[in-house]
């Protein structure tokens, strides 16, 4: 690209989330904060009565407002059928490529279930309405530390049973290639084991030898940097040991590196719908409807969610 070429403003579909949740008022700590988008255009999908639009904010997309009068704090199929037009729209803007990326705050499963979402997840509701058909995963971000995870919402007694080398090596590929589509251009990816003590060759189970090793060695020859499998609870002291640390992780299951994540930096995480054509992030919390309304929530987690989408949608711009 020349020197003298510009690349245009991303544009960014913000969505204000749950509204029984503390989605609307993170969204309006962020319309306050004009330096933190004066670099994109926003195309806003919320409750026009629930956010103030500062003086100066260009909306892109009118049509984005939505009505509903839901209570807060309470999960049912009222928010959730708000929440499902809301993605809609998000969703539908990109597809209509009006925007480059979607960011949308906290969600609540259980109010998505009960207007109707037969999905386990927000991620395969994406996948499902884009007929998307290839791999795609939740992957958690913190700063500079990317996680992926081979099985996702499922029960622990189930995890073993869906491992194999494959989903190993298509987990790698997934983080790798979504860390190159942040900017990055070598990343470097560590994989967790399964059992304690990486199975103690053997003693406490065989899914590292038979399967995880195998999957790394399947990923590497495809031209990946991925290392392992590493105990579960040395793995993320190695990723985050600088100088030689390593910019992702692979782990088996859900908890494995949430828990890490979320003790690291709870109010800073980022989830990142990994795979998909468009770039798609929310904050790694929750709606937290104990606190809904009062104003007292960290916006955080949040700023970083929309900074990653911005910094994603360059990323695919310039590419």
């Amino acid at each position: 690209m020349s020197n003298h070429q510009q690349v245009p403003k991303p544009r960014i579909a913000l969505f204000s989330g749950d509204p029984a949740g503390i989605g609307p008022e993170l969204v309006q700590k962020l319309l306050d904060e004009p330096s933190r988008y004066q670099h994109v255009h926003i195309h806003l999908i919320g409750q026009q009565a629930a956010l103030r639009v500062p003086a100066g904010l260009t909306l892109h997309a009118w049509e984005g407002w939505l009505t509903s009068s839901v209570q807060p704090g309470l999960a049912n199929a009222d928010n959730g059928r708000y929440m499902l037009e809301g993605l809609h729209q998000g969703l539908s803007l990109a597809q209509q490529a009006k925007v480059d990326a979607f960011c949308f705050a906290p969600l609540n499963k259980s109010a998505l279930r009960a207007a109707g979402m037969q999905q386990e997840d927000e991620l395969r509701w994406f996948a499902d309405h884009l007929q998307f058909e290839g791999v795609c995963g939740e992957l958690n971000v913190l700063e500079n530390l990317w996680t992926a995870r081979v099985t996702s919402h499922v029960a622990l007694r189930e995890v073993s049973q869906l491992l194999s080398k494959h989903s190993v090596a298509a987990a790698i590929t997934l983080i790798h290639q979504s860390l190159t589509r942040a900017g990055l251009k070598q990343p470097r990816i560590a994989v967790c084991g399964l059992n304690p003590h990486n199975g103690d060759h053997g003693n406490y189970g065989d899914e590292e030898a038979r399967i995880i090793a195998p999957g790394i060695a399947l990923a590497k020859k495809e031209g990946y940097d991925a290392e392992g499998p590493f105990p579960a609870d040395t793995v993320f002291v190695r990723a985050i040991r600088k100088p030689d640390g390593y910019d992702g992780v692979v782990t088996m299951y859900h908890d494995q590196g949430q828990i890490a994540m979320k003790l690291l930096g709870f109010e800073r995480g980022v989830t990142v719908h990994g795979g998909l054509p468009y770039p798609i992030t929310t904050p790694a919390h929750g709606t937290a409807y104990d606190i809904a309304g009062q104003g007292i929530a960290n916006p955080q987690a949040f700023f970083n969610a929309f900074e990653l989408a911005c910094k994603m949608a360059l990323s695919d711009r310039t590419i």
